[in-house]
């Protein structure tokens, strides 16, 4: 199978980490669709990665989609759990760390605009929502895991969304106010696949 994906998209490292913990393996396809070039668009309508091809040519993008397409090749270990209402506790950690990754890009996103264009009410609305899903995800943690005894996709979510943050928004400095999150960072990203897919610079 294919993944296509920029190193630098939180959304497909998350597919990237899911790939290498359970061992799967995979083509990488290195496509921004912020590129002229890029191919993204004939494979997803909506222009965004990650996008996986299986080998029979069928596509899946949104990573949640993709993260569920995974799990139901029912390859080890499960990453998400098969008691249906666990599952949706690990999807909704998943969701709330997507959310931070969302406001992160917007946030982003509207630095790089003019100046003269910038709406500095608008990254710290996004900011707001940051803080918020950071302080929610604080109160949540109170094992190593987010649920249950060993890794699984919402661990993997929050992840990838802390170490975005450190990427795009380094002047949040949430682990002056985030302890158990800090910890667990910590834990997290010294796994194999989390030191394989750090984005570059």
């Amino acid at each position: 199978m294919k993944l296509t994906a920029s190193l630098t998209s939180p959304y497909a490292r998350k597919i990237r980490i899911l790939l290498a913990e359970k061992h799967i393996p995979f083509e990488l396809v290195v496509d921004s669709p912020w590129e002229t070039a890029t191919s993204v668009p004939a494979l997803n309508p909506l222009g965004k990665v990650p996008v996986l091809e299986t080998d029979e040519g069928e596509t899946f993008f949104d990573s949640p989609v993709i993260a569920g397409f995974l799990e139901a090749l029912d390859h080890p270990p499960h990453l998400i759990p098969q008691d249906n209402m666990s599952a949706v506790r690990v999807r909704q950690t998943e969701a709330l760390a997507d959310g931070i990754l969302d406001a992160a890009v917007l946030a982003y996103l509207e630095t790089l605009r003019p100046a003269e264009a910038r709406m500095a009410s608008n990254v710290a609305r996004q900011h707001d929502k940051i803080e918020r899903a950071l302080i929610r995800l604080e109160a949540q943690l109170t094992g190593d895991w987010f649920h249950g005894e060993r890794i699984s996709l919402a661990d993997i979510a929050v992840g990838c969304a802390l170490e975005y943050l450190d990427l795009r928004a380094p002047e949040l400095k949430w682990r002056e106010r985030h302890p158990r999150l800090k910890a667990f960072l910590a834990k997290l990203g010294a796994r194999d696949s989390f030191v394989d897919t750090r984005p570059p610079g």
